[in-house]
């Protein structure tokens, strides 16, 4: 572990008049001040592998055509007059953890509601069962049922689906409305809106600026249509202007962008990454891609100087790297597939960052690996840090005080900041958090000296203070997220999604729903 003790030195300095002086006119006092990454505390991950609510269907209903009534659930545990007082319409992001979660982290998934009150309130304020047919006729049924509210915002409950003769799969759910924080205005610290592009077509999600342009990439949504890639001129940052939109036949799930010189890299879901010629830079030509001939679904990318890596989700859960020396002709030089892959479910690449030749991967439940990618045809696993129930999924790592100090995102419920010390990558610890309300996590981060730039989905943009790497401090913030806006409450996953801060004096921030939004840089 590195440890550096230094001293500040202060002068204080006589205020009063001569005569009253000492025979020094100064005093210097050596102040201690601790460099140490910080001491390691308890990690006990994000979420509970328990009920979120007091209901549950009762036995002799699971198998039977009485599967969906409202006497088939057990609401004894329940404080059912508690829902009276939630406040109807929503939306509301919501988390639902099947009866098995205890044993199967992976029984779970995650979703967005707008509660309205039930047709018959006399019978039970929050009942809704619906029928719904799948692609070869067979009919379920979907039944919610509150259990109880806390407050005008919070709500929890069951949620079953069956189907005739067979067993009813049961899960607990927990809503929460989605809106600012209490005591948040659009926005604070001067992180003010100085400019707005919209979307032509699908559910924006990154971003990459280079030679004057922004570009933005969006993935295939039922409501917002298929994805794409959106070119805007940068001339003018209070009007960027969208000057091209370029997609792809049967191809429209477009995850992630990155430049190098005259050439921009675009992550597809079915041919891995894609290469386009930016030499015109409002004008991307497509060149190649990168798959091989083979179907590649690579979700994210990074570029560190001649280095490209690709996060392949599939078909083999892979980090592929390249030399691109010649931005335009990517050299496939080596894979790194790890070993939790296989044995570990949940285990997939989704994102990377580095230092140096060493690669820090965000590979979901196995955690943040961190690789030596020096020789990438044959990289070496140092370590990882893993936590419980782990959804690691983007971070930045950089040296303060001559500690190796990694900020790590999860994407789950409950899912915040993690500050590592990672001095020794076989031991990594954490040292600090960062915490706001779980039912909206974090998307992308970017680190720009001692500033911390957070794309907090319905948090919207955080701005930290990392001088102090254990103890982030919160500088500014901007909703980027408005209950108004056209489409909201269509996916849990909303509000500011991509973040890039190139040192041009501005943040570059792709809201799901709105589309580039262009703020100071801090």
């Amino acid at each position: 572990m590195v440890k550096w003790m230094c001293r500040a030195v202060v002068t204080l300095f006589c205020m009063g008049a001569l005569g009253a002086c000492s025979s020094r006119d100064a005093e210097v006092v050596e102040v201690p001040v601790d460099m140490s990454p910080g001491a390691p505390i308890e990690d006990q991950g994000d979420w509970v592998p328990e009920p979120l609510a007091a209901c549950k269907l009762r036995p002799e209903a699971s198998t039977t055509a009485a599967c969906g009534s409202l006497e088939s659930f057990d609401l004894s545990g329940c404080d059912v007059e508690s829902l009276r007082g939630l406040t109807a319409g929503g939306p509301f992001n919501m988390r639902y953890y099947g009866q098995n979660v205890a044993t199967d982290d992976q029984d779970q998934f995650f979703g967005v509601n707008s509660f309205t009150p039930s047709p018959n309130r006399d019978e039970h304020p929050l009942y809704w069962r619906t029928t719904r047919t799948n692609r070869t006729g067979k009919v379920f049924i979907d039944v919610e049922v509150g259990c109880s509210a806390r407050g005008a915002d919070q709500v929890t409950g069951c949620y079953v689906s069956c189907s005739l003769g067979e067993p009813a799969q049961q899960y607990t759910f927990e809503g929460e409305r989605i809106r600012w924080l209490s005591g948040d205005q659009e926005s604070s610290g001067g992180l003010r809106l100085v400019g707005e592009g919209g979307l032509q077509s699908g559910r924006g999600v990154d971003v990459f600026v280079a030679k004057g342009h922004a570009y933005v990439v969006s993935i295939d949504d039922y409501f917002m249509g298929p994805g794409g890639l959106h070119v805007y001129d940068l001339q003018d940052r209070k009007a960027p202007r969208l000057v091209k939109f370029i997609q792809f036949p049967e191809e429209s799930y477009w995850n992630g962008v990155w430049a190098k010189d005259d050439a921009l890299y675009v992550a597809s879901a079915d041919r891995g990454v894609l290469v386009f010629d930016i030499t015109q830079p409002a004008d991307p030509r497509f060149l190649r891609d990168l798959s091989g001939g083979s179907r590649s679904n690579v979700h994210t990318l990074f570029v560190d100087g001649s280095r490209l890596y690709a996060m392949a989700v599939g078909p083999a859960g892979e980090v592929h790297a390249y030399d691109v020396n010649n931005a335009r002709e990517p050299v496939l030089l080596g894979r790194y597939l790890d070993p939790s892959i296989g044995t570990e479910p949940g285990s997939y690449p989704h994102d990377a960052t580095t230092l140096n030749s060493t690669l820090f991967i965000s590979h979901w439940r196995a955690g943040l690996v961190i690789v030596d990618m020096s020789d990438p045809a044959s990289p070496k696993r140092l370590g990882a840090y893993k936590y419980p129930r782990a959804s690691s999924h983007t971070s930045r790592v950089a040296y303060f005080h001559n500690n190796r100090i990694a900020f790590e995102a999860g994407e789950d419920w409950g899912a915040h900041l993690r500050v590592l010390n990672l001095n020794d990558p076989a031991n990594p610890t954490l040292i600090g958090e960062y915490r706001l309300p779980g039912w909206a996590s974090i998307h992308n981060l970017e680190l720009k000296g001692n500033r911390l730039y957070i794309a907090h989905y319905q948090h919207g943009v955080r701005v930290l203070d990392v001088s102090i790497p254990k103890s982030p401090r919160e500088l500014a913030y901007f909703n980027t997220w408005r209950a108004t806006d056209p489409l909201r409450g269509t996916s849990s996953w909303d509000g500011a999604i991509g973040i890039r801060v190139p040192g041009d004096g501005y943040v570059y921030t792709v809201d799901s729903v709105r589309g580039l939004l262009i703020l100071p840089e801090l």
